[in-house]
């Protein structure tokens, strides 16, 4: 696998990962880790980065 391929997989993955979180925010739906209810705010910082990554990726490979 070259380095455009591995770039464009990793920004694809990153873009789901992102639309998860924006999905989890607008749905309202919970995320439950053992006995941690985990809070919504950490889903913004999920979007963010995760989002900051797919593009980033993406233009890489774009290259």
């Amino acid at each position: 696998m070259d380095q455009k391929t591995f770039a464009l997989v990793a920004g694809v993955i990153f873009a789901l990962v992102a639309l998860l979180h924006v999905l989890r925010l607008f749905m309202g739906w919970p995320a439950v880790i053992g006995s941690w209810s985990v809070p919504m705010w950490l889903s913004w910082v999920g979007l963010v980065i995760a989002g900051g990554l797919s593009v980033l990726g993406l233009r890489l490979a774009m290259r």
